[in-house]
């Protein structure tokens, strides 16, 4: 019979157990996982979670080190609001950055009554820096830290630079989640006299998507983006009077454009 024909194959086949045959455990079709099977050792578990680690630390020291790290701002648009707390105002390096785009109250959906804030250009704090202060000439904000980098030589270029160019642009310094005192420190033996602010808490960069020190963010007059300038390595002061010069050429077009 064919039924015969097919149990002679081997396997399993539907159907009633030959007479004189009587097994009673559960048969499984072949090509099942067993739910007998093996779990992973702890040393696969170990190396494993070890793996991870190693895979984590790697996309750190990438963020930090590359230029493909950081996302430039979109050209054309505003700058997010913020204000910093002087670095070198002894009674404001405690406070965080305030980053509040506006009350809320104007807004589609208002935050809860509880949750009203001033926003960060309306601020009347001693010793905060607003960025909407800057806005009256063409702006260059730089973004340094000292942990997983070094760019201190950027930032005494960018210092230089800002002196040379006093009165025609506006400079700005934004360190981010660096100690305040070792930043004060670094600020006074330097001898830098562009305004250095603090972004203890990280979340000026993060409203800026910076990742690589430097950053360096140029600005129409009005506060909105030219350019963005990222590198994983120091720029000297020549490469940053060429942004600057750049950012004011621009500004001229930009102004004759819209008469």
């Amino acid at each position: 019979m064919a039924g015969d024909d097919d149990r002679d194959r081997g396997g399993w086949w539907p159907g009633e157990e030959p007479a004189g045959r009587e097994d009673r455990r559960p048969v499984r079709p072949r090509g099942l996982a067993s739910p007998e099977r093996p779990r992973p050792s702890g040393r696969y578990a170990a190396f494993v979670g070890i793996a991870f680690i190693v895979v984590v630390a790697i996309a750190l020291v990438n963020l930090l080190n590359t230029e493909d790290a950081g996302i430039e701002l979109e050209r054309g648009r505003p700058l997010a609001e913020f204000a910093v707390p002087d670095a070198l105002v002894p009674d404001a390096v405690d406070a965080d950055a305030n980053v509040a785009q506006d009350d809320c109250e104007s807004s589609r959906n208002p935050c809860p009554e509880d949750e009203r804030r001033t926003p960060a250009c309306e601020i009347t704090a001693p010793g905060a820096i607003r960025v909407c202060d800057l806005f009256d000439r063409p702006l260059a904000i730089s973004f340094w830290f000292t942990r997983g980098g070094d760019c201190l030589p950027s930032q005494d270029a960018f210092d230089a630079v800002a002196r040379r160019h006093a009165g025609r642009v506006n400079f700005l310094s934004v360190n981010v989640r660096d100690d305040p005192g070792t930043v004060a420190g670094i600020v006074r033996e330097r001898g830098w006299r562009v305004p250095v602010g603090l972004d203890r808490d990280g979340a000026v960069s993060n409203l800026y998507r910076v990742g690589v020190c430097p950053t360096i963010v140029l600005a129409y007059p009005g506060g909105i983006v030219h350019d963005t300038a990222i590198r994983a390595g120091n720029y000297d002061a020549a490469e940053i009077d060429g942004l600057v010069d750049g950012l004011l050429a621009a500004s001229r077009r930009r102004s004759a454009s819209v008469r």
